[in-house]
This record gives C-alpha cells, sequence and structure tokens, in this order.
C-alpha cells in the first residue's frame, strides 16, 4: 500500500509539474538596448518581400507608420523615403535594404531604422476553405551602434467558415471567398490588424518613446 501511495504522489507531483509548466508566462522582451539607446525617430526602409504578391511592400508601407507615432516616435514619411531612395540609385527594396546606417543618419536623420521581411501574404485556398495571412518580421536597429532594439513578427490571418452548411456549406463558402476575394484585398486590414498588435504586444511590443510624456 505504501508502494502504491508513494507512485500515486509521483504522478500527482508531476502532473502538478506539467501544469505549472504549462501556465508559465512567456519571458517578456530585453529592453536593454532600446532603453539605452531611446531613440526619437524612425525610418521604414520599404520590406523585402518574400511572397509573391508584387504590391505587398507598399501596402505593408501604408499600414506601419501609424502604430509607430501613436508610441511616440518621430517616422519619416514612407513614401518619400521611398522616392528619396530611388531617386539616389537605389530602385528596388532589396537594393535599399544594403544601405550603411552611417549613410541613414548622415543623409536622412534617423535615430533609428526599421527593416521588414515579408514571408507571407494573400489569399491561400484549399479544397473546401481559404485562409488570407499576412506575416513579416520587423527588426529596429540603431543607426548609430548598429545594435538591435526590437524584433518581432507580426502576423495576422482571417479563415473562410463552412456557414453552418456541412460539407456543401463548407464548398460554397470556399467559392464565395474565392470571388469576394478576387474582388475586395484583405491584406490591408490584415497588415493593419498584425503591425498594431505587434506594436501593442503586452510583453514583447515597442516601448513607447520616453520623451512622449514630456512633450505632450
Amino acid at each position: 500500500m505504501k508502494v502504491l501511495k508513494c507512485y500515486k504522489n509521483k504522478i500527482t507531483l508531476i502532473a502538478l509539474f506539467i501544469l505549472l509548466a504549462g501556465c508559465q508566462t512567456p519571458h517578456p522582451y530585453d529592453y536593454t538596448n532600446l532603453l539605452n539607446s531611446q531613440p526619437k525617430s524612425i525610418v521604414v526602409i520599404p520590406p523585402i518581400n518574400n511572397s509573391v504578391e508584387v504590391n505587398a511592400p507598399y501596402i505593408f508601407l501604408s499600414t506601419i507608420s501609424k502604430p509607430l507615432a501613436e508610441k511616440g516616435y518621430y517616422v519619416f514619411p514612407v513614401s518619400v523615403i521611398d522616392h528619396f531612395l530611388k531617386e539616389n540609385g537605389l530602385p528596388t527594396p532589396d537594393e535599399m535594404n544594403t544601405v550603411p546606417l552611417d549613410k541613414i543618419r548622415k543623409f536622412i536623420g534617423a535615430d533609428a531604422v526599421l527593416y521588414t521581411n515579408i514571408n507571407n501574404w494573400g489569399q491561400k485556398y484549399q479544397v473546401i476553405s481559404s485562409t488570407a495571412i499576412v506575416t513579416s518580421t520587423l527588426k529596429l536597429v540603431d543607426t548609430r551602434t548598429g545594435d538591435l532594439l526590437w524584433e518581432t513578427t507580426a502576423e495576422a490571418s482571417r479563415e473562410s467558415g463552412d456557414g453552418g452548411g456541412g460539407l456543401l456549406g463548407a464548398i460554397a463558402a470556399a467559392v464565395t471567398e474565392q470571388i469576394i476575394g478576387s474582388l475586395h484585398d484583405q491584406t490591408p486590414q490584415l497588415s493593419r490588424l498584425a503591425n498594431q498588435n505587434a506594436i501593442n504586444h503586452p510583453q514583447r511590443g515597442l516601448l513607447d518613446d520616453p520623451y512622449r510624456k514630456t512633450s505632450l
């Protein structure tokens, strides 16, 4: 009986350990470099596009400035920066992402630069379902030191439903999604949601500009 009781106690302890491990709060982001740098202005370089959607970089750019500005940072106008880089012999985002940090600081004057890689973008269709998805990785780098200040993954998706009609309903919904999807691009809304959520994440989001409160 003692052996059986001991065995049961071990099982209980193991189960409790697994439960506690599953309930642990994710480790918060290390903001040491960001706090030391305290950037006040950010320039967003047009993203490197790893998706098949040619318009993805510029849709992304239209959705990134607002959440950054709401954190208190000055964001250089993305269209002006894009035009400036093209006028200076850098016609593609891949080339724009190779500009040395000291040149960015000297000719643009930004404290930090945001680099982005777009990994997924657009509608993905399957037999009886479809998913609209955007996924990108963001890295904020100090233009003075080259230190990585902050990085995250921004993602959002929207799946089609079956409309409550089982298999036939799912097929009908998928067809409807393809028709509507061809007429209405959902990626701007998803990109906006993904960036908002990533930048404002309670544990891994971008910190407010430390000077924000004093400037209000």
